[in-house]
């Protein structure tokens, strides 16, 4: 597999997992859980270099705050909450990128 085809299989179950903990559908821990396995499976890429697409940008940008912030603030703050909506959509939907994103590779 490639990273590109990681990122186009992983970035809608991302944003399946960002919207439905958003929406209060989904534990934290479920969410956590995706985000340790995905990194486990990327690792196992053995990939070189920075995020080459928009797309993968996002991807890192989401999964990184899933990472950093704890379930009471990623729901709270209204600002970060927009974020991670609108990163979320763009994953699942496309349009116009998110601002704000800077997604890095692990």
């Amino acid at each position: 597999m490639t990273t590109a085809e990681f990122i186009d299989t992983k970035a809608p179950q991302l944003a399946f997992y960002g919207k439905a903990f958003l929406s209060e559908q989904l534990e934290f821990q479920e969410v956590q859980l995706y985000l340790w396995d995905t990194l486990e499976e990327w690792q196992n890429l053995n990939p070189q270099g920075d995020a080459l697409t928009d797309m993968e940008k996002v991807f890192w940008h989401l999964l990184h705050s899933f990472d950093k912030w704890p379930d009471w603030v990623l729901r709270g703050n209204q600002h970060l909450s927009k974020q991670l909506h609108d990163c979320c959509d763009y994953l699942s939907l496309g349009g116009q990128l998110p601002a704000g994103c800077i997604g890095n590779r692990p």
